[in-house]
């Protein structure tokens, strides 16, 4: 079964004393052991970021690994990927983590890494990328679309609640039609897509939510059924 876990934003990186989402993503591997692998390139493999990733991931049943591009740890990233049952994409620029994931062929490696089993998560820049489109600061100045892989139809605007431009930008954008309808994501939230289509919806912040953003006659913003998941 091909999965997608998109968080609006969370996780170790950003809610260190909460692992509420992080356990859930370990979680759905439903093995005792899973293979987790972190890949940093929208930070510029981050030293800090790849150690916060290891700091709390060699404290869960897993065996953790992060995959470079700038110190690649194999000729045979296909096969390194591939053996994982679980790859974790960090935030940053979505612009320079797509255009060296093209370069490297990583994009097309991910697609066959979907399409066998293998779980993807991520935030921020780790969630836009599954999609067709995002909104991203990649570019400098101020929020704008952005193409992405397309694993996943529409749109996606993380953080939400977490940054103030967010939210009325993203309704600009879709009623100026720059960018498709999709999904809005605040921080704390991950969306679970089971073969392309939302299976559930959970939160590490009890009121942590994701919605449905679309244009009719005016902008139209549903909010979606969203499990929180218990205080840790």
């Amino acid at each position: 079964m091909r999965q997608i876990i998109a968080l609006g934003g969370g996780g170790f990186s950003m809610e260190p004393n909460n692992p509420l989402l992080d356990l859930y993503i370990l979680k759905q591997a439903k093995k005792v052991n899973p293979q987790i692998c972190f890949i940093p390139t929208a930070s510029g493999d981050s030293e800090n970021y790849i150690s916060r990733f290891y700091n709390f991931f060699n404290q869960q049943d897993c065996k953790p690994s992060h995959l470079s591009l700038f110190e690649p740890p194999t000729r045979d990233l296909e096969g390194f990927i591939l053996e994982k049952d679980i790859v974790y994409v960090g935030g940053g620029n979505t612009k320079n983590l797509l255009a060296l994931w093209k370069e490297w062929g990583l994009d097309s490696i991910l697609r066959k890494a979907w399409n066998q089993g293998v779980i993807l998560a991520g935030l921020s820049a780790g969630s836009i990328c599954w999609f067709e489109e995002g909104v991203t600061d990649s570019y400098g100045d101020g929020l704008e679309p952005i193409k992405c892989l397309g694993f996943l139809k529409g749109s996606n605007c993380p953080h939400y609640d977490g940054e103030i431009d967010r939210r009325p930008t993203y309704h600009k954008l879709i009623e100026s039609k720059e960018i498709q309808a999709g999904v809005a994501v605040d921080d704390g939230v991950a969306i679970h897509y089971k073969e392309q289509g939302i299976s559930k919806i959970v939160s590490s912040r009890p009121n942590a939510k994701a919605y449905s953003v679309s244009f009719e006659t005016e902008v139209v913003e549903a909010t979606l059924q969203t499990e929180f998941l218990g205080s840790y």
